[in-house]
């Protein structure tokens, strides 16, 4: 299956997606307007959605909203940032592999990330749910806990210059470990060498693709966002400037 991009004529197999501020707004499920044309995306192409996000946050921001459609078996999900791989067989979702760090890892980077943001004055005393969080294979500092409002989101660290000093700071103190920017507020802790750029090379290799047969969509492809790897790997990328963004491009693609 294949879909056209109409800026270039290109023609692509597979169309990847970040998932917050890229096809939802921060934590929030699909939009009905996003329902429908995933739903009409996956009639004409294999789709992948990459996060950082836990596999939690996939069935309620995206599976919940999708429901039992035609093309799940065409719908690959990666949760924490491609750190896990997940597919629909045989009637239900099945985790095709999971790289989860280990208990010392785990310990180093939680209390790495929140001395960092103590010292650095990034500590907030008024948050919405965890600012920490273990996913497994991957831990995640939220600035101003999982469950914040949108706006409250943007307006903490509009330029990211707070989020950079906090990566800074993990990455020296961590060396072993993977430490890149995440969402609006978070910073994410993946096990060294894995990130976006991973889980689009293993699912090339899983589904026999190349860069040339996948079309991304991000919000932070910019120096140091976490969708920027996929792109290094030359796999032609969108920036997008929020879901209604997404949204329009899609319009475009899908005529």
């Amino acid at each position: 299956m294949t879909v056209a991009v109409s800026a270039d004529g290109k023609s692509y197999s597979l169309v990847m997606f970040d998932l917050d501020d890229t096809l939802a707004a921060s934590k929030s499920p699909l939009s009905d307007d996003m329902v429908d044309l995933m739903r009409r995306l996956l009639r004409e192409a294999s789709v992948c959605i990459i996060s950082g996000g836990n596999e939690t946050q996939f069935r309620n921001q995206v599976l919940g909203r999708l429901g039992a459609v035609d093309g799940l078996a065409d719908l690959h999900l990666m949760p924490t940032c491609g750190t896990q791989y997940m597919r629909f067989a045989d009637g239900d979702w099945e985790t095709v592999y999971k790289e989860d760090l280990t208990e010392d890892q785990t310990r180093r980077a939680l209390d790495v990330v929140e001395t960092g943001a103590r010292e650095l004055g990034l500590w907030e005393s008024q948050t919405w749910g965890d600012i920490l969080e273990d996913r497994g294979s991957q831990v995640t500092f939220s600035a101003l806990g999982q469950q914040a409002p949108v706006e409250a989101k943007a307006a903490w660290d509009p330029d990211g210059r707070k989020k950079e000093a906090l990566r800074a700071y993990a990455a020296e103190r961590l060396p072993d470990l993977e430490v890149r920017s995440g969402g609006s507020t978070s910073v994410d802790i993946t096990r060294k060498g894995i990130d976006k750029a991973y889980g689009a090379r293993r699912l090339m290799d899983l589904l026999g693709l190349t860069t040339r047969d996948i079309l991304f969509f991000g919000d932070r492809l910019d120096e140091g966002g976490n969708d920027r790897p996929v792109a290094d790997l030359g796999i032609d990328s969108v920036a997008v400037h929020g879901h209604e963004d997404t949204a329009a491009r899609l319009r475009a693609i899908l005529g």
